[in-house]
């Protein structure tokens, strides 16, 4: 007997299976993709860890990680609540995840740099935004709102990432210092995208 699936049916696997992706926020309640989320687990001494891989084992708390709603968990005493139990929340929890996240941008731009889906400098970035190659544009903080807009100069459509030092993307890159880079587009963009947009939600 032959598999019928009709476009019904597969139209209702396909939503069956986003929607057992999708977590739920200990504090809003609201529904979302694991990636737009940020995973806790309880250790076995019963300490609140983040697990930004989303790979520790046991029972997962999902929250969407902004800092309006980290601060509401925290005076709600919301992990105490969903794990029915008391548990202890490390006293720099925010920076922990300030860290973390910003850990995890790094780690992205350097695994783009290795698998040559990165560039930096000026002229390499310049290059890919005007051959419509980079996804997204890495400029250092401290950079200047000048500089930003001569390397995007008629595609100000490209989003723009200024959540690290030009040190620390020269770094990346094995120089002293750089301004500007790109990112390839593709799934390690959309991923770097996540992150950095996971930051923002946080720092504010």
């Amino acid at each position: 007997m032959g598999l019928d699936l009709t476009a019904e049916k597969l139209m209702s696997l396909t939503q069956q299976r986003e929607k057992k992706s999708e977590r739920r926020c200990i504090v809003t309640k609201d529904i979302l993709p694991p990636e737009q989320m940020l995973r806790f687990v309880i250790s076995p001494e019963g300490v609140v860890v983040p697990d930004f891989s989303r790979k520790l084992p046991g029972r997962g708390f999902w929250l969407n990680p902004t800092r309006e709603i980290l601060h509401t968990a925290l005076k709600q005493k919301a992990f105490d609540r969903v794990a029915k139990r008391r548990v202890v929340l490390p006293e720099n929890l925010e920076e922990i995840l300030k860290k973390g996240f910003l850990g995890r941008i790094l780690e992205k731009i350097g695994l783009a740099r290795k698998s040559g889906q990165a560039v930096s400098g000026f002229t390499k970035v310049r290059e890919w935004v005007v051959q419509g190659r980079a996804n997204l544009v890495i400029q250092a903080s401290d950079g200047s709102a000048a500089e930003r807009n001569r390397v995007l100069s008629g595609h100000s459509e490209i989003k723009v990432v200024a959540v690290i030092p030009a040190v620390e993307i020269g770094k990346i890159f094995g120089r002293e210092h750089a301004v500007h880079a790109a990112i390839l587009k593709g799934t390690l963009a959309d991923q770097l995208q996540g992150e950095v947009e996971r930051y923002i939600g946080l720092v504010g």
